[in-house]
């Protein structure tokens, strides 16, 4: 009897519940268990602790777990070697959530946005050519106002001109340079004001490197009182330089922009008072 207690308490009964040990050893303790009872009634024990303590510490599996676990268990009879690799293989596929296809989605936003875009862009050039447009309308209306203005001022000139008593017309004439041409000029001495009449202008055309540049002889020294074009300057009076003193006027052709004094032999209009 104590050798059976002793048998019992030897650990091996567990091992054999647990599938640890060799061919041999689990026919020893198979025919140990046949013999004596005490065995048998421990091994039970031992197999229901087992079984409650699995039951209580089990994990639910999932069912296609289940059903591959069990027929892994039949086919394979207990070969573990390569079993848990593939138990987690199939956990890490089960951890990872499916998400919707949404390829179709994506498409249909792209082509949306894309629609957005195209259409935000003409819209864009369209406003950025109107406000072009109304950008030159403005700048148009505003050099016509200023022309306006201009020629509303250039004609009171001229009525002040006409008017005013202070004026003194003198008509230059010709020389023998160019004996056809003459230029009429309007001098307020109390003023200093100069117009020259366009209107009346008889001079040959100038070109593009010269102009026509009026001079006033002041104490014996010429005195520069502005250039002016022959074809281009259209208006009916056109005003220049100021002087408060002028023995004489004279207009001779220098090149454009004029000269510091002028050029003698491109005289072709003179005039004294």
């Amino acid at each position: 009897m104590e050798d059976i207690k002793e048998y019992i308490e030897s650990g091996i009964l567990e091992l054999y519940v647990l599938g640890d040990l060799s061919a041999d050893e689990k026919l020893q303790v198979e025919m140990m268990a046949s013999k004596h009872p005490a065995i048998k009634a421990e091994l039970g024990e031992i197999e229901l602790s087992l079984e409650l303590f699995a039951q209580k510490t089990a994990v639910e599996p999932a069912e296609h777990l289940r059903t591959r676990v069990l027929n892994s268990i039949l086919t394979n009879l207990g070969d573990d070697n390569t079993f848990p690799d593939k138990i987690k293989k199939e956990e890490r596929k089960d951890n990872v959530i499916a998400l919707p296809r949404s390829g179709n989605f994506y498409k249909y936003a792209f082509a949306a946005c894309l629609a957005l875009l195209l259409a935000s862009t003409v819209v864009i050039i369209n406003l950025y050519d109107s406000l072009q447009s109304s950008n030159q309308q403005i700048t148009s209306l505003t050099l016509d106002k200023q022309k306006f203005a201009n020629t509303v001022s250039l004609k009171d000139g001229e009525l002040e001109v006409l008017q005013d008593a202070s004026f003194k017309f003198l008509k230059l004439q010709g020389t023998p340079k160019s004996p056809a041409s003459q230029i009429t000029v309007a001098w307020s001495p109390a003023k200093k004001k100069v117009w020259i009449d366009m209107k009346s202008l008889k001079v040959p055309q100038n070109d593009k490197a010269h102009q026509y540049q009026l001079w006033a002889l002041v104490d014996g020294k010429p005195v520069d009182l502005g250039v002016f074009d022959s074809d281009v300057d259209t208006s009916d009076m056109k005003e220049m330089k100021s002087t408060a003193a002028a023995q004489a006027f004279a207009v001779t052709l220098e090149p454009r922009g004029g000269s510091v004094s002028p050029t003698m032999d491109e005289m072709v209009v003179i005039g004294k008072f």
